[in-house]
This record gives C-alpha cells, sequence and structure tokens, in this order.
C-alpha cells in the first residue's frame, strides 16, 4: 500500500488542486498540503510549482506522478490475481468500463450480464460517451478499459481488435428517400442529420466522405444530434437520412420504422477496438471481460 503522503500527492497531481483532492480523500486542505510538505521534505524537491492562482507540476513531481501511476497498477494487479487465487467466485474490485454510444446501448449488455455470472462480488461500472470523452476519461485513470470505435493515434494507448462494424444511411418509412438509390452528387441536396463533433459514427463516415472526394461543407446538413437515441428518434419521425450502425437500428428496420437507403460509393466500414493505458498489461477482471467480450461476438457484427 502506498503511504498517505504519495497518495495525496497522487490526487493534487492528478487534478493540480489542492482543494479538489481535499475533496476526493474528504480530508481538510491544510491536511493535504501537510502531506505535500512533508512529503517534499523527505524527497528534497520541490513537486510543485506555482503560477498565480494555479499550480503545476516541477519536474520532480511529473516523474514522481509517472512512477505512482506504475506502482498503483501494480497494486491493483496483485490485489486482482490474489482474489482470483483464492476464488474467482468470491472476487471483489471494480471493473471501469467506458464506451462509445453505439456499443454501451446495443452491444455490451449482452457482455456484462455474462461477465456478471462469473464476476459476481466485482462492482461494474459503465460511463457512456461518445469516442472522445471516453478515451479522455482513460488517459485520466477514470476508467480501467475503454471500447471505442476506430483508432485514435497515441503513444499513451495501447489497442486491441473487438469486433468490425459498419454504417449505413437511413430514413423513416415515410420519408422519399426510403429504398431508393442515390449517387454521390444527388447526395448534396439530400437533407441530412448527423452524430456530434467527437463521435466515432461522424468520424467513420467523415473518413469516407474524404475518400470519396466530399466535404461536409457541401452536404445539406440539416441538424447534429448528441446520442445515438436522439438521432434515431429523429430519423423515424421525420424525412431526412441519416447514417446509424445496424446494431443501433436492429428493431427499428426489423418493425420497418426504418428504411435503409442505397448510396452508391459510401460503404462505410468501421472496427470497435478496446483500448488501455499503453504499458499496462490487462489482468485479473479487464482481461477476463476482454475475453468474454470477444467470445461473446466470436468478432465478429
Amino acid at each position: 500500500m502506498l503511504s498517505i503522503a504519495y497518495e495525496t500527492f497522487y490526487e493534487v497531481a492528478c487534478h493540480l488542486s489542492f482543494s479538489k483532492a481535499s475533496e476526493v480523500m474528504c480530508v481538510s486542505q491544510p491536511a493535504v498540503s501537510k502531506q505535500v510538505k512533508k512529503l517534499e521534505g523527505e524527497l528534497g524537491v520541490r513537486l510543485f510549482e506555482r503560477q498565480g492562482n494555479t499550480i503545476c507540476l516541477s519536474p520532480p513531481g511529473e516523474k514522481l506522478l509517472t512512477r505512482l501511476r506504475q506502482a498503483r497498477q501494480i497494486e491493483k494487479q496483485i490485489a486482482s490475481d490474489i482474489d482470483i487465487i483464492k476464488n474467482q467466485q468470491e472476487a471483489r474490485g471494480e471493473l471501469r468500463i467506458g464506451a462509445s454510444t453505439t456499443l454501451s446501448l446495443y452491444v455490451l449488455p449482452k457482455v456484462l450480464s455474462s461477465f456478471r455470472k462469473k464476476w459476481p462480488q466485482t462492482k461494474i461500472t459503465l460511463i457512456n460517451r461518445n469516442t472522445e470523452n471516453v478515451l479522455k476519461s482513460l488517459l485520466n485513470e477514470e476508467i480501467d478499459l475503454a471500447i471505442v470505435e476506430d483508432k485514435h493515434e497515441s503513444n499513451a494507448l495501447h489497442y486491441d481488435f473487438f469486433m468490425a462494424d459498419t454504417i449505413i444511411p437511413v430514413c423513416s418509412n415515410h420519408s422519399p428517400f426510403a429504398g431508393q438509390k442515390i449517387n454521390l452528387e444527388e447526395l448534396k441536396n439530400v437533407p441530412l442529420v448527423v452524430r456530434e463533433v467527437g463521435s466515432g459514427t461522424l468520424s467513420a463516415w467523415s473518413r469516407k466522405l474524404n475518400e470519396v472526394k466530399l466535404k461536409i461543407g457541401d452536404l445539406n446538413i440539416i441538424a447534429r444530434l448528441g446520442g445515438t437515441e436522439a438521432l434515431k428518434n429523429f430519423l423515424v419521425e421525420d424525412t431526412a437520412v441519416g447514417f446509424l450502425s445496424p446494431w443501433a437500428i436492429k428493431k427499428e428496420l426489423e418493425a420497418g420504422l426504418l428504411k435503409e437507403v442505397n448510396i452508391s460509393g459510401l460503404n462505410v466500414e468501421r472496427s470497435f477496438s478496446f483500448a488501455i493505458r499503453t504499458g499496462e498489461t490487462p489482468a485479473g477482471a479487464v482481461k477476463s471481460f476482454v475475453s468474454e467480450a470477444k467470445s461473446s461476438y466470436n468478432y465478429r457484427l
């Protein structure tokens, strides 16, 4: 176990705030300051530098934060591994997962249910955000595992392929575009509804537009909606065309509420991947969850 001084420094360093650290640790701000000063005295270096009303890490502070992150990861792995050895059914702990909307709502519930049966004492937390914000949470150590659309190149992240997916154009059954074939030139005049900036769905669709030499500015985008459910429900009521994963609209397609639109030359493919922080090795509950997810979907859509 890390000493209270190291734990206090870690919280201050992560939040760059003595007051925030005191809230997280449920202690007074003077107590936080005292522990940091104690640690600086023991190490013989300043760990923070003041810049007006804000603080930043000194070079020794940055090095210490890096090492403490590694130490905390090792500590978590030891606790998890020991629990598994004792008895997987009694293994306690927490599995914190962050996933983009399509995965959270339509893919992962099946995996979470089967995982819980094998790890009944493990507390599961799933946050549902767009890809950009999920990866931020991973880098900020708010979660242990991210599952997102595509790969965002970063030396700080390591990816492991999960499954393939597509993005298809759809509209309501009463839209004039239902079942129609549209070419890329005609697409410029079609009223379109897209996801918000930062979503994996929009990112995959935008990359495909670049491949076929189309710019988003050339298209008739009438709305940008935050979240898959908002976009899907809007399309059911409206006559516009939107782009969604078949996972998100399986029931609506089967019920005939939404119809696929044939846009020649605009086949959008993407992949879902697991992401962890570089240098960390999946262990315990994280490793088991990844294995369960791959087994549940057998790498196929």
